[in-house]
């Protein structure tokens, strides 16, 4: 375990990947972390139905020395306020219940991104993409949104930017690249096979790719820069939700770094842009009260 302090995030992270065994133990801790704080091994045992080798195998496995010890990390994570669960949307639940639900998934995944977030990953990103002469962002399915995000923000910095989803047209323009060539992929598995293999083509012209995806994917391997978020959504069942969201805030991110690297001239291009579009803007009206 890289940080004590986020065992239930990563117990979540590690969920759709676990042993049956292995599954069982950690769905009654995740239902309840407090009172596992608190129970025998034993208990804990009888609750998740296996033995107790079993509980402190699934201790060690996480990077604990034992039970005791990895007890103590689940109350750490309890007393840091790291609880990174997410709450999954049950048939049952109503208006009153399902937006407060997402809304806590999208601000547990943001929390947790905040404390692992990649920032020399991020400076080196910013770095690549302030000096490119043109620069591709490659998404399919919901990441393909994050990259069209990412096309509409970058276009203002007067370098060329494009975005395509066509798995064919991803092939060619990887196979086209030249040393000056920016590819950004986004992915959240990073297993995605018509992205990683335009991530291994553009690789091979000396362009540079940058990866936005899960640090242990084959899209991190094939690319030069990788931006890691271990992001606890289970992707392969249900809707990408919380990981579009930090995928969208880490765009900001590189906006950010990007426009302040440019400094005044490139701050007073995007006044110029923005200016344009005052016109185009009606006038705000006051509310009217009722009567």
């Amino acid at each position: 375990m890289s940080n004590e302090s986020n065992v239930l995030a990563q117990i979540q992270s590690a969920l759709p990947r676990l042993s049956k065994s292995d599954r069982k133990i950690a769905e009654v801790v995740l239902t309840d972390p407090e009172a596992a704080t608190r129970a025998s091994i034993a208990h804990l045992a009888q609750q998740a139905g296996v033995s107790e080798p079993s509980v402190n195998r699934f201790c060690k496995r996480l990077g604990a020395t034992g039970y005791p010890d990895f007890k103590i990390w689940l109350a750490r994570s309890l007393v840091s306020g790291l609880q990174y669960m997410s709450q999954v949307v049950d048939a049952e639940d109503t208006v009153d219940t399902y937006p407060t639900k997402l809304l806590d998934n999208t601000i547990n995944a943001l929390m947790l991104a905040r404390e692992n977030l990649p920032a020399p990953a991020i400076e080196s990103a910013v770095g690549h993409l302030h000096a490119a002469r043109r620069i591709y962002f490659f998404g399919v399915g919901t990441s393909a949104a994050v990259a069209r995000d990412a096309e509409h923000k970058f276009f203002r910095f007067q370098t060329s930017v494009a975005t395509h989803t066509d798995p064919l047209m991803l092939r060619m323009l990887s196979a086209g690249g030249q040393a000056d060539d920016v590819f950004f992929f986004i992915s959240h598995t990073g297993r995605t096979q018509v992205i990683v293999e335009a991530a291994e083509l553009a690789a091979t012209t000396g362009a540079t790719v940058i990866a936005m995806t899960d640090p242990a994917s084959p899209l991190a391997d094939a690319s030069h820069c990788v931006i890691g978020l271990d992001i606890p959504e289970n992707t392969e069942d249900y809707l990408a939700m919380t990981s579009r969201i930090v995928h969208l805030v880490v765009i900001d991110m590189l906006v950010t770094g990007v426009t302040l690297k440019r400094g005044a001239e490139g701050i007073e291009h995007l006044a110029r842009m923005k200016e344009s579009l005052l016109p185009t803007r009606l006038p705000k009206q006051k509310k009217r009260r009722k009567t």
